[in-house]
């Protein structure tokens, strides 16, 4: 079930079975020459819309932007601020907590979103700490590639030139979800350097393709339906685990 495709009387009713959502969270950036500026929002977006075909779960829009300010060197690219960030996640929990949803589950899509949202995580808990809410909340994030299983079958797919950015896993992804958006280009160097997170021109400076320590033309559409299909079996199992796991209240 779809948040943004729902009517609120759906909502409701959904919240007399359930009160747990889903938000896929990443960022909008580059991702070397033939990836999608839209791959680490993508991503988690194709895995949990896959997982509610199959199982009662509610997914959330789709939170798009993220940390990424080290990309802004490259066309596309777009960032917030930390303190934006944290403020952007506080208030769509608090709005969620609001109605009732007191089990909320981040998959995540880009590694530099996850040290500003356990941030997030923690003002949230700090604040209704002090306020004395009458029920609690729990808050979960899960990148999507730290699924059961999913590094395990990347690994095996793409032993060589996995890399850690414009990874041939995520592109294969996106190229399973959007065919028709496949890209390709000539690689030089073959597997791209790898190296240090700084600040944009020092990216820029180090990766100039944006690609770090990857081979994103070892993806296919067939690798990333594979991926998919394993990730999505462990998101629903992962979701189900979350959401037995009791909040207290007075």
């Amino acid at each position: 079930m779809l948040l943004h495709l729902s009517t609120w009387p759906e909502i409701e009713a959904f919240l007399e079975r359930s009160r747990t959502i889903v938000i896929p969270i990443g960022s909008n950036e580059q991702h070397g020459p033939t990836g999608l500026l839209g791959t680490d929002w993508l991503c988690p977006e194709i895995i949990a819309h896959e997982a509610q075909k199959t199982a009662d779960i509610l997914v959330g829009p789709t939170f798009n932007i993220g940390m990424a300010q080290h990309h802004l060197g490259f066309p596309g690219t777009i960032s917030l601020r930390p303190s934006t960030f944290i403020a952007a996640i506080g208030d769509w929990v608090r709005s969620l907590a609001g109605h009732g949803f007191d089990h909320i589950y981040f998959l995540n899509g880009h590694g530099g979103n996850i040290a500003t949202i356990e941030a997030a995580f923690s003002e949230l808990y700090v604040e209704a700490s002090f306020v004395g809410r009458p029920r609690g909340f729990a808050l979960k994030l899960r990148s999507w590639w730290d699924l059961p299983g999913v590094s395990e079958l990347a690994q095996r797919q793409f032993p060589v030139g996995h890399g850690s950015h414009a990874t041939p896993s995520e592109i294969a992804i996106t190229q399973w979800a959007y065919p028709d958006a496949i890209k390709h280009a000539n690689y030089a160097p073959q597997i791209a350097p790898t190296g240090p997170i700084r600040e944009a021109l020092d990216f820029r400076k180090r990766f100039p393709d944006g690609r770090m320590g990857s081979d994103p033309g070892l993806a296919t559409p067939d690798k990333g339906g594979e991926l998919v299909a394993l990730a999505t079996a462990a998101l629903i199992a992962d979701i189900a685990a979350f959401a037995a796991d009791p909040v207290f209240g007075l």
